[in-house]
């Protein structure tokens, strides 16, 4: 679906939504968005798209070369995954302005594949940088197309914060020996700190890289907030032209980037050894759950503001195709770009054509003038990937977040640590791992209650919240909060048991108030057949109340609806009291009958 209402146009949203949804292409023409935008395209657009294109042009050069120096890789190889990723998602891609590209979320994830295997060759880096794009892309256009877009909705906010801040101290942590003049060895946050701080304490500090590169630094953040004067494009400038008037390369031993081989590259897909194929595929999956998570979030975001709607499963297969492309034309992985988004939006573009003028753009300097940044300082590269970095971490919503809930605040500091302390591939296994423990543990050791009766207010409550509330004589009413599976079944089991032994009267009913049980497994029907027959053996039945027909259709198959037979399945909790008191004779005085 193709999201073609420019910003200017307010759209209300509930209506924008369901006329997207309804006027989704069908057959092959829904895998291309782009040829949709075309058909209706508006010439009116047309120089909105050229300028912002060209505006855009001024960003991606930059930071295509920072990100690629960053990753352990040829700077050529940002460029070339900046164009082939904008043309693919151009065609691909759902989002009107969402712009892609190498990015520094994943700066860290590539890094952590390639500098162990590559052992200092640029071409064996290259090569498993694009196999992990090429694993990215088809794990997205998979899970795309099987209509998986919303899988990433399983990290939690703190664990996404968490990861997030981790990859952007390690990115950090890594450009700053690059910031400083020198270069240091070693794997692991823990071992850049310390050679790095080495380095230092040795004087190996390049002061007149540092001041280019704090320079930079500084520029950047002082012109961050500008719309109009690209702070990226006049830091790099600056630094590069000091560099080539002052010949600071020879005089002061300046590191620079060099010339850029010209032309593009050919269609080549990248060849990896037997032994890096888990270590790649790891890093593939990694790299498609952290890109579509940042992508589809910015791709909503954008879509909510200009009251449109972006179908996540393409955006998926967007992305896919993007890093399937970077992959095969000699590129690595990239990722939808916060930092550039805004860029082309403030720009003023329309369409996705402002991400292919952007792209050509670059082509043409490839092809016309690819000597322009031979003077660009690596302090000053460095500096531009530190700042995306600090653009990265989270603080403000993780003070709130420790203000109303901190044992999730503290679970997102132990995920940053895990990141920094273990590396980024890792980081990701142990955030789906506390996703899934996170999610588990609710159902796990749920809610539960005895619900008894409070003067003045309807239906029947927790009487550990409500003290003075009543219990019927006889009847326990017990609430689960939680499905009914192997991990809480035996847990239940004794919590009722536990509501029978501190009844005040003796019990001649239990009723499950069950409607917040939305499952039923085997062990868990088992272990019910088990308690029925404790409770027969004390004289006591086991009712359910409210429970829903899916669940009951399960009890049906597992035999256990018929063994408690349908007397005892009530579809009220009000029903069910009833019922007890009309079949065991008590006497029982309701509020709302005291009341009258």
């Amino acid at each position: 679906m193709s999201d073609l209402t420019p910003p200017s146009a307010p759209v209300e949203p509930v209506r924008a939504v369901r006329a997207g949804r309804a006027g989704q292409a069908t057959g092959w023409m829904r895998w291309m968005p782009g040829l949709l935008a075309l058909r209706s395209y508006q010439m009116a657009w047309l120089r909105h798209d050229l300028l912002a294109g060209l505006v855009l042009t001024s960003v991606l050069v930059p930071v295509g070369i920072a990100y690629a120096v960053a990753s352990g890789l040829p700077a050529i190889s940002g460029l070339y995954a900046t164009i082939f990723g904008l043309l693919a998602y151009a065609l691909f891609g759902p989002s009107r302005v969402l712009v892609l590209g190498p990015d520094s979320s994943l700066v860290a994830l590539i890094l952590g594949v390639v500098l162990p295997l590559s052992a200092g060759d640029p071409q064996r880096a290259l090569a498993l940088a694009g196999m992990m794009a090429v694993v990215s892309g088809i794990l997205c256009i998979v899970a795309g197309s099987a209509r998986l877009g919303l899988v990433t909705e399983l990290l939690s906010k703190p664990i996404r914060y968490g990861y997030m801040n981790g990859i952007a101290l390690t990115v950090l942590i890594s450009q700053l020996p690059a910031l400083f003049g020198f270069s240091v060895k070693g794997d692991g946050l823990l071992h850049k700190t310390l050679g790095f701080g080495e380095a230092v304490l040795a004087g190996e500090t390049n002061w007149t890289a540092v001041l280019l590169g704090s320079g930079t630094l500084a520029v950047i953040f002082w012109l961050k907030r500008s719309k109009r004067l690209p702070g990226v494009l006049i830091a790099v400038v600056g630094a590069t032209v000091a560099v080539a008037v002052l010949n600071l390369a020879t005089r002061a031993g300046v590191s620079v980037l060099g010339s850029l081989p010209q032309g593009l590259p050919a269609l080549a897909f990248p060849l990896i050894t037997s032994n890096d194929i888990i270590p790649v595929l790891l890093g593939g999956l990694a790299v498609a759950l952290v890109s579509f998570a940042d992508t589809s979030v910015l791709s909503r975001a954008y879509a909510a503001r200009a009251g449109s709607f972006v179908d996540p499963n393409q955006e998926m297969v967007g992305l896919g195709v993007a890093n399937l492309a970077a992959g095969i034309f000699q590129g690595f992985p990239i990722s939808a770009s916060a930092s550039r988004t805004p860029v082309a939006e403030t720009a003023g573009a329309k369409t996705q054509l402002a991400g292919i003028v952007g792209a050509l753009a670059v082509a043409g300097l490839l092809m016309v003038a690819p000597d322009l940044l031979k003077n660009l300082p690596t302090a000053a590269l460095a500096a531009v990937v530190i700042a995306s970095a600090v653009a990265l971490i989270e603080i403000k919503d993780l003070r709130r977040i420790y203000r109303i809930q901190r044992w999730e605040f503290w679970l997102s500091i132990g995920c940053m640590a895990g990141v920094a302390v273990f590396g980024a591939i890792e980081g990701i296994g142990l955030a789906i791992a506390i996703a899934i423990i996170e999610f588990l543990w609710d159902g796990w050791r749920p809610h539960c209650a005895v619900l008894g009766r409070v003067d003045g207010v309807k239906g029947y409550h927790d009487i550990t919240r409500y003290p003075d509330a009543r219990i019927i004589p006889g009847l326990v009413l017990f609430r689960w909060d939680a499905p009914l599976f192997f991990a809480n079944a035996e847990l239940f089991r004794d919590h009722v048991l536990d509501a029978v032994s501190a009844s005040s009267t003796p019990v001649r009913w239990l009723v499950v108030s069950a409607e917040p049980v939305t499952s039923v497994d085997v062990t868990a029907a088992d272990i019910l057949e088990e308690l029925d027959d404790t409770l027969h053996a004390a004289g006591i039945d086991l009712c359910f109340a409210e429970l829903k027909d899916p669940v009951k259709d399960k009890l049906k198959r597992f035999g256990l609806f018929s063994r408690l037979g349908e007397q005892r399945f009530f579809p009220t909790l009000g029903q069910a009291v009833s019922s007890y008191l009309k079949t065991n004779q008590v006497p029982w005085v309701d509020w709302e009958d005291r009341s009258r």
